[in-house]
């Protein structure tokens, strides 16, 4: 009787003593599931810090000053701001043009703007385009096209075209890697779409080299 007591008494230590073990080992677990995991972290080495490349192409978008140009304006309290209904959708086609001679500011070199999405200057007169992700925007364009479009600054990123012009030629965005461009590019495909078709650049000869 004795022995059988011993035995149990054992057993039943034992038994408490291997739970003890296996819930100590399975504890850190637990804590660990609070923290990022390896494939998280390295999701956001890829993405510049974000969780997602979404997230990394709308931080630079709005770091980089693309709505400076492309998100038509409206009249705030403190003058112009950023009329965030119409966000990316370019220069607004109902618009009318600049009451400005372009020749003129090709003559004295001037440069002026028309709410902020149309420039005038010795080029001509630009208008920014349509970034949302309408088919009148970019929602028909392919990343390699959009990449193209900034790296070789070609209008629409297409063969055979014209040269983008000022001032998009001269924005940080024609410097951007690829994968900057990926995501920016990620970005706008999941914007709000917006139907606007910026009228067309009307460009003046090259002013003629002075001798």
């Amino acid at each position: 009787m004795k022995k059988w007591t011993v035995t149990r008494v054992l057993f039943t230590f034992s038994f408490v003593l291997f739970f003890a073990c296996t819930n100590s080992k399975t504890e850190p677990l637990a804590t660990a599931s609070n923290t990022a995991t390896p494939a998280t972290a390295n999701a956001k080495n890829n993405f510049g810090g974000f969780e997602s490349q979404v997230k990394w192409g709308e931080s630079i978008v709005k770091n980089a000053g693309c709505n400076d140009c492309h998100t038509p304006k409206k009249m705030g309290p403190n003058g112009p701001e950023d009329d965030m209904n119409l966000l990316l959708s370019g220069h607004p086609a109902q618009m009318p043009p600049p009451d400005f001679d372009a020749k003129e500011a090709a003559k004295k070199g001037l440069i002026v703007t028309q709410s902020f999405t149309s420039w005038t200057g010795p080029w001509g007169t630009t208008y920014a385009v349509n970034l949302t992700s309408d088919a009148s925007g970019i929602g028909g364009w392919k990343e390699e096209q959009f990449i193209k479009a900034l790296h070789e600054r070609k209008w629409m990123g297409l063969d055979n075209t014209r040269p983008l012009m000022p001032p998009m030629s001269l924005m940080p965005a024609t410097k951007m890697n690829d994968d900057e461009l990926k995501a920016i590019f990620a970005y706008l495909k999941t914007t709000t779409p917006v139907k606007n078709i910026a009228p067309q650049a009307v460009l003046l000869p090259p002013p003629a080299a002075k001798s």
